[in-house]
């Protein structure tokens, strides 16, 4: 009885500690938080806070590669222009990963719910810790 109940225990254990997750993922997974709610608000300004502010930022869409923090600012203004266009926006995280200390991967689904038609697809991002903060520095949305 008492292995079995040590057995118990120990796999117990074993499936928290695994699926626990770190300070840097609860970071990352909190920054994500907050740029759904800025969408979800229409503000984009401040959807662009989780992006690294460097002109070596990639964003990688329909239109190929974007270089910048300024230009994908611009490109996300001009493709939703207004609160109508941004729609709603959910997204279902499916993976994160830590490559590194300094990187995180992290790939997942986005919906937009919108009054002129709803929009998905999947994304990649790589996540750096730069001065202490986790920012996008690669972004690959389809």
């Amino acid at each position: 009885m008492k292995k079995l109940l040590y057995l118990f225990l120990l796999s117990f254990t074993i499936s928290t500690s695994a699926s626990a997750q770190s300070k840097d993922e609860l970071a990352i997974r909190n920054s994500m938080a907050q740029q759904l709610n800025a969408w979800n608000t229409g503000d984009l300004d401040r959807f662009m806070l989780t992006y690294w502010q460097s002109d070596s930022l990639k964003f990688i869409g329909k239109s190929g590669i974007t270089y910048g923090w300024q230009k994908t600012l611009e490109n996300y203004k001009k493709g939703y222009p207004d609160t109508a266009a941004m729609g709603k926006l959910d997204f279902n995280i499916l993976e994160v990963k830590r490559l590194s200390v300094l990187y995180y991967f992290v790939v997942g689904k986005w919906h937009l719910t919108r009054s002129i038609g709803d929009v998905s697809g999947h994304f990649t991002l790589l996540f750096k810790k730069i001065k202490n903060n986790w920012v996008i520095v690669v972004d690959h949305s389809s």
